[in-house]
């Protein structure tokens, strides 16, 4: 799968996106990472790629030209653009199980003020927001979506199996949960204890236990996943 960054600040995207589980799926040829500097596609001797928005008002906003030109550049057929918005839908593990089965990805990282509207309008496919609040550029956003849409990708990960039981994975007619709790060695730290049960060896006792401590969790950190909270 390809995933083109398009940003203002390559050196943003790049380091994380070579190290760690995105560095080996890189070299291995499971994922094409790539980051473009968005001025390139900007004209003039200073490449600007943004400028002060009509009506007033404080930053700079990112101009439709020059995201246009960009997107057109680097898309192939059967890819899809996104834009990292903080007035946008959520952005969740659905949305990255459903990205994660396209062959390209197009993720434009606004900055400053923000980006012209238009490019919302007409440019892209979706926006996605990773939450309900504003950072300085939508690079680590972005970031964020490549992460979890990568992950995702046959081979990135070892233990393919593990996915079944993550965090935010429902099966067919359930709710989401989260994940049971985990624990490694040493089995007991300042009187802190690992549950008997994960070191019975039975496995079915194992399981019930996971699941029971799953639904305690979400009941108790998540209960919206449930459907409990009145709010």
């Amino acid at each position: 799968m390809r995933f083109d960054l398009i940003t203002l600040h390559p050196a943003i995207c790049e380091a994380p996106a070579s190290v760690s589980i995105l560095g080996r799926a890189r070299a291995a040829g499971l994922i094409d990472v790539r980051v473009h500097d968005l001025r390139q596609w900007a004209g003039g001797a200073r490449r600007q790629a943004d400028d002060a928005p009509y009506g007033g008002g404080s930053g700079m906003v990112l101009k439709v030209d020059v995201v246009d030109r960009a997107i057109q550049a680097v898309r192939t057929p059967g890819c899809r653009t996104v834009l990292l918005d903080p007035a946008a839908p959520r952005f969740r593990q659905a949305d990255a199980v459903r990205l994660s089965t396209i062959s390209q990805l197009v993720l434009i990282c606004g900055h400053y003020e923000g980006v012209d509207a238009r490019v919302r309008d007409h440019l892209v496919d979706e926006s996605l927001s990773i939450g309900d609040y504003v950072l300085t550029g939508g690079e680590l956003a972005a970031l964020v979506v490549l992460d979890a849409v990568a992950r995702l990708v046959p081979g990135v990960l070892g233990n393919a199996g593990s996915l079944d039981e993550e965090s935010f994975t429902a099966r067919e007619g359930e709710h989401l949960r989260l994940e049971a709790p985990q624990y490694t060695r040493p089995r007991s730290y300042q009187g802190w204890e690992v549950p008997e049960v994960l070191l019975s060896g039975h496995h079915q006792q194992v399981r019930e236990w996971r699941a029971a401590r799953s639904l305690e969790l979400t009941r108790r950190l998540r209960p919206d996943l449930l459907g409990d909270d009145p709010d």
